[in-house]
Order: structure tokens, then sequence, then C-alpha cells
């Protein structure tokens, strides 16, 4: 599958982005489709997972309640509703995919296959 991100940009902080992810290639099925983020001189970070199949979601304890991923099924994209944004989220986000579900994972970067190419989301006023 290749993914496409897409959907960043100049936000103030308070401000609202969406982030999108394409799946092209192959249809999610049974995928588990995730959001990291990488922060310049920092590790990349997971920031939020859903499993395509059933919707179950999962997310870092610094973006919940923030932040929303969901699904939508007709155009086979992912996408990452942020809210309430903060200098914190200053990043480059990408999308990732792993063909199954993987029960107690889906946090790392090691257990993904498949990356998009990134979008930067800067916050600032």
């Amino acid at each position: 599958v290749q993914l496409q991100a897409s959907g960043g940009g100049l936000v103030q902080p308070g401000g609202s982005l969406r982030l999108s992810c394409v799946g092209s290639g192959d249809t999610f099925g049974n995928y588990g489709i995730g959001w990291f983020r990488q922060a310049p001189g920092k590790e990349r970070e997971f920031v939020a997972a859903i499993r395509w199949s059933t919707g179950a979601t999962l997310y870092a304890d610094s973006v919940k309640g923030r932040f929303t991923i969901s699904r939508e099924r007709a155009k086979n994209t992912v996408h990452l509703q942020m809210n309430s944004l903060k200098a914190d989220d200053m990043a480059v986000y990408y999308c990732a995919a792993r063909p199954r579900w993987l029960v107690g994972g889906m946090t790392k970067a090691n257990d993904y296959d498949y990356w998009g190419q990134g979008t930067q989301v800067t916050v600032s006023s």
C-alpha cells in the first residue's frame, strides 16, 4: 500500500487542523493505521492509531482529549483531527500502516510496515 499524508500547515496556538492519510494500491481492510510525529532533534513518537476493521483507537497521553483519529471507508482514508494545538505539537506528522492489527502493539514505529511522506504542522502565533 502507498500512503499519502496531507493537511499540515501553519496554525495559531489553540487552533485546529485535520490531517488525512489516503491509502492506494490496497484497501485498508484489516490494517492498522497510525500517526506519528517527529520534531527537530527528537525521536519519532506515536500519536494515535486506528484499527480499520473495528474502528478501535489508541492515543498517546499527550494528545488524548484533543486529537481524534477516524476512518472514512469510502475514500480509504484516515483522518487526524487536531484541536487545541500547542507549540509542543509542532512536528512533521507521518501516517503509517500495518496489514494486520498488532494486539498490544501499534505504538512503536517498528510495528508498522508502510510509511507516508510526512506533512509539516507548525504552531505559532
